[in-house]
């Protein structure tokens, strides 16, 4: 690799591997498609909370290119009212039995429950996608060990329902690394293996403006970790706040996070915009290949 391009590029992190998936770096960039099967999402909430409308639109996004369907039966917008085990199962399950019937594509839970996760992984789910990977109950990962599933660890300040009244870092970069080295060692010591693991530095979970564009300022900073790093900024609050755009306006800054992430050190981007985004990333991944 040349000079231009290993300032270009970040050295590639370990490989992401569960039950179902092995993903070596570098490669293309991988892209997981949000479907919400929620009443009360930001972005779409109610368009995909049946099961026949969910299963059709996660199609649409195979289709896309989506390499990942995320699916959530709990709304983490801020303020979000709170879903209990058993309705978030009933969401979720019914949609991850079809899609395992009906498609390749891997599927990802976006949880923060461990009995949802269970279930979820006990339908064929490959992935648990946890908001709440700050927890100190090794439950979670028990589960997550014991199914050998892929885990997004997601740092975030408080919970739905507080993260957003007043967050406080001193320097915020620096805490989101040390969260992840802190949260690797629980994660051990619960049985599961580094390889497992992506981490996810939550724009959007307990942070500011300011705190948000400082970590995507930083991105590379979390390279050093070896691990996979996720990103999702896909419509989210800090365009309207940034920019004064309303939600269904936000794609044009999203495909710029996103391809600014994939030129520094992000290998998989979390998107309600499927194919927009892979259009953007495989051109990124063109420009950088012969830079």
């Amino acid at each position: 690799m040349s000079a231009q391009n290993d300032n270009l590029i970040p050295d590639s992190p370990d490989p992401w591997r569960g039950a179902g998936f092995d993903f070596s770096f570098p490669r293309p960039a991988l892209v997981m498609g949000i479907l919400n099967v929620t009443p009360d999402s930001f972005s779409d909430g109610g368009r995909y909370d049946g099961v026949g409308t969910a299963v059709s639109r996660a199609k649409e996004m195979v289709k896309e290119g989506a390499d990942i369907i995320d699916i959530g039966g709990e709304s983490t917008r801020p303020n979000a009212g709170f879903v209990s085990e058993e309705h978030e199962v009933a969401r979720v399950v019914p949609v991850i039995e079809q899609l395992r019937d009906g498609t390749d594509a891997l599927v990802s839970v976006d949880t923060q429950k461990p009995a949802v996760a269970r279930a979820a992984l006990a339908t064929g789910a490959h992935i648990v996608n946890d908001i709440a990977a700050n927890r100190t109950s090794p439950e979670m990962w028990e589960i997550v060990a014991e199914r050998n599933a892929g885990y997004v660890a997601m740092h975030m300040q408080g919970t739905p329902q507080t993260m957003q009244k007043d967050p406080q870092y001193e320097d915020v970069v620096a805490e989101v690394a040390e969260f992840f080295e802190q949260q690797i060692g629980g994660m051990r010591a619960a049985g599961m293996q580094d390889e497992q693991v992506v981490f996810d530095v939550g724009v959007g979970f307990g942070k500011t403006l300011e705190h948000n564009l400082r970590l995507l300022g930083s991105l590379r900073t979390f390279t050093k970790h070896r691990r996979p790093q996720l990103l999702g900024v896909s419509r989210k609050s800090l365009f309207g706040k940034l920019l004064g755009l309303d939600v269904d306006q936000r794609l044009a800054p999203s495909l710029a996070c996103a391809s600014w992430a994939l030129t520094n050190g992000v290998q998989i981007l979390r998107v309600h915009d499927v194919a927009e985004t892979v259009q953007a990333a495989r051109m990124i991944e063109a420009i950088t290949e012969t830079a």
